[in-house]
């Protein structure tokens, strides 16, 4: 199967996961290493990456030599703002470019700041970054991304953290049929088939956090997405047979029976 591709950069996984909300970084490198990420997410403004000297270091658990490491945006509700939190985070990494750009509407929803995101997502590209982008799943916007020089575009199945699964289907076929950057869907996958169904649509991966840092066993959970995003890959690749209501076609073949 061909492996995923970021910004020139091939990965044998189609699981990105974050960072966040774990009770510590023993169990945070734990899940990671079970879901078998290669790209790990980090909120700038909520992690410590070298800001705090004092503090412990996330890359103490989670080496830039083993992960591709991916800064955030999370916390972020204006352009500014996030462009200035990926400037630092460029600082901290020792000038790595590729970055996941959030810039949110309001803190009840998380839902993205679209004319925000388009704003900072110019910016950031001109200023050498490679934007991975949280953004609505609506197709135009999601090509308006693109167009900016985006390399991935990633839409939302529902609300950060809601769990809820994916919501709307056809606009994310809309704009996986219209892509010519990896789509990656992000936020809303609360269980293993949600994972699965992202793939099956023809996503390119999926992102998430919340559905393993707060699954009951969150390392057994990441194994779970880890499967669950494989098959669902896999039976993209296959082609599912096709739906026919009403239309019984027997397993086993008919001809050659007693009787028949």
């Amino acid at each position: 199967m061909h492996q995923l591709t970021i910004a020139g950069k091939a990965y044998r996984s189609r699981l990105l996961v974050g960072t966040g909300k774990y009770k510590d970084f023993v169990e945070t490198r734990a899940a990671i290493d079970a879901s078998g990420a290669e790209i790990v997410t980090v909120a700038i403004r909520r992690t410590n990456i070298g800001q705090d000297a004092s503090q412990p270091n996330l890359l103490d658990a989670i080496p830039p030599s083993k992960f591709t490491i991916l800064p955030n945006t999370a916390g972020c509700y204006s352009a500014d703002d996030a462009v200035r939190t990926l400037r630092l985070a460029r600082e901290l990494l020792d000038g790595h470019p590729l970055c996941k750009l959030e810039v949110l509407g309001d803190p009840k929803s998380l839902f993205p700041n679209m004319p925000e995101t388009l704003k900072a997502a110019e910016t950031l590209v001109k200023d050498g970054f490679q934007v991975m982008v949280y953004c609505s799943d609506d197709p135009i916007q999601a090509k308006m991304l693109e167009e900016i020089g985006c390399v991935a575009v990633m839409p939302l199945a529902s609300l950060i953290g809601s769990g809820m699964g994916i919501l709307n289907p056809w606009n994310l076929r809309l704009i996986i049929d219209n892509a010519k950057v990896p789509v990656i869907v992000d936020a809303g996958v609360g269980t293993a088939s949600d994972a699965a169904i992202a793939m099956e649509l023809g996503c390119d991966g999926v992102l998430m956090n919340t559905a393993i840092a707060h699954a009951r066993d969150p390392v057994l959970m990441a194994s779970a997405m880890k499967k669950g995003v494989e098959s669902g890959r896999e039976a993209f690749l296959a082609g599912r047979m096709p739906r026919k209501l009403y239309s019984a076609d027997p397993s086993s073949p008919t001809s050659g029976l007693i009787g028949s």
